[in-house]
């Protein structure tokens, strides 16, 4: 089964909308739909934000839904100017930029304990361009992130969950597409404000093209 796994309900409820649903519960705290979408069976886990939130979801769509191919769709920061507010791209490969066994195994950041590249590489499309992906439990204007995240890991875009997804997926052998469309860029003013003010235009976007993702990623 093709499953999303979607951090916020208001990301989520774009997509719900164009489900013919069939079960619409709780399990372990997070809500799991299930149903079709362009007339194939999917399912939907709202996952929660962060990391530890997201990788639960990925695993229970793969232990619980029999998820063979996890989408993870959302809305995420620009780090850069190639990037700008209501653009949508594919991620190529994400980084927990956040994770740091530097100290200990002598390897670059983000490089978790059981992998040798601190990039996990994704499943890809091409329907958008192609970006990288940096993954961390926060939501901030850090300059010292920011240095982090462009200079060292050359990241394009930031966000709070699709690491973990990514990092599940990898472990089960599931394949794990991510699309994320920008609500705010750095060095363009406060990053809550904006986030704030283009949530309605990305999730326009987000329901534009969700029959196109849909229909794009597949097993």
């Amino acid at each position: 089964m093709k499953c999303f796994v979607i951090a916020m309900e208001n990301e989520a409820a774009h997509i719900i909308s164009s489900v013919h649903v069939e079960t619409d519960v709780k399990k372990h705290g997070k809500r799991v739909i299930c149903g079709t979408l362009f007339g194939e069976r999917i399912g939907i886990v709202v996952c929660g934000v962060g990391k530890v939130n997201a990788g639960c979801g990925a695993q229970y769509a793969i232990d619980c839904l029999s998820a063979d191919v996890i989408i993870n769709i959302g809305v995420a920061g620009g780090l850069n100017k190639s990037v700008k507010t209501g653009d949508i791209f594919g991620i190529s490969a994400v980084v927990q930029y956040d994770f740091d066994l530097t100290q200990l195994n002598g390897t670059p950041i983000g490089t978790l304990d059981e992998f040798t590249e601190n990039y996990i590489p994704l499943s890809s499309t091409e329907l958008y361009p192609l970006k990288r992906l940096g993954t961390g439990d926060r939501f901030n204007d850090s300059k010292a992130d920011y240095e982090l995240l462009t200079k060292v890991l050359q990241a394009d875009i930031r966000d709070m969950e699709c690491g973990a997804i990514a990092q599940v997926c990898k472990h089960a052998n599931v394949k794990c597409y991510s699309f994320k469309i920008i609500s705010d860029v750095a060095g363009s003013g406060s990053t809550t404000e904006q986030y704030l003010n283009n949530l309605c235009t990305c999730f326009e976007v987000l329901q534009r093209e969700l029959k196109n993702i849909s229909e794009a990623c597949n097993g």
